[in-house]
């Protein structure tokens, strides 16, 4: 059985030596130290280091076979939609292009889980939706987290879709948008986003109009990429 030390030691090597991979310390294609190598210079326990080993294989980052030992994987093989392998790449070297990247990806999904939610909204998820919004008005004043309150309003419209795969995206849209809701706005010159046009949003959303919602959210990221493109 795992003792919570031991899962706690595994959990701080996997994530420092993923964020050790990312960071070029251990160079693609080339060998990582071994196991037996890595246990001594991380200090912690053979099995330990077995399953960081175990779990950086599962997100892509190193391949690990007899003989062969370990080796970095090229980016190509880096499981992006992982949010652990999303947020070492954005805290160790966030750039404009993965920015852009990344908003194209939300391109790809956010208008469409709008209008889905304009759709199957429940008054339930509606609800939610227009407690994350409030919070973005209380952010306005000071008295809530405006990053908090924008990631919640994002991944409420995903999980009121009523798919349940952009639901699934929760997670990695929150993880990605920490980093470029940030971004955007010190752009912009101003701590949390434009509320009126996510009220915007939830009023299409609750009035159940699809093509209006699918629009408005387009609008904000027009925008955001906007910003994004004129920084590259």
């Amino acid at each position: 059985m795992k003792t919570p030390q031991r899962h706690n030691l595994t959990h701080q090597l996997t994530h420092d030596l993923g964020i050790a991979v990312v960071n070029g310390k251990y160079p693609i294609g080339q060998g990582m130290p071994s196991e037996a190598e890595l246990c001594v210079e991380y200090d912690v326990s053979r099995s330990s280091t077995r399953e960081a080993v175990k779990m950086l294989s599962a997100k892509g980052l190193i391949s690990s076979r007899p003989k062969q030992g370990i080796r970095v994987l090229p980016e190509s093989r880096w499981n992006m939609f992982d949010t652990d392998v999303l947020t070492w790449i954005l805290s160790s070297k966030p750039s404009l292009s993965l920015l852009k990247e990344f908003t194209q990806v939300r391109f790809a999904i956010e208008p469409e889980a709008a209008a889905l939610a304009a759709q199957n909204a429940t008054a339930e998820q509606l609800a939610q939706i227009e407690h994350a919004l409030t919070r973005m008005e209380d952010a306005d004043n000071g008295l809530d987290d405006p990053l908090e309150a924008d990631i919640e309003f994002h991944t409420c419209i995903l999980n009121a879709s009523g798919n349940r795969f952009f639901a699934q995206l929760s997670d990695f849209i929150g993880t990605a948008l920490r980093v470029s809701i940030r971004y955007t706005n010190k752009i912009k010159g101003v701590p949390g986003a434009d509320v009126q046009k996510h009220a915007d949003i939830f009023n299409t959303i609750k009035s159940r109009d699809t093509d209006a919602a699918r629009e408005a959210v387009s609008t904000i990221l027009i925008e955001a990429l906007a910003l994004i493109e004129s920084k590259l």
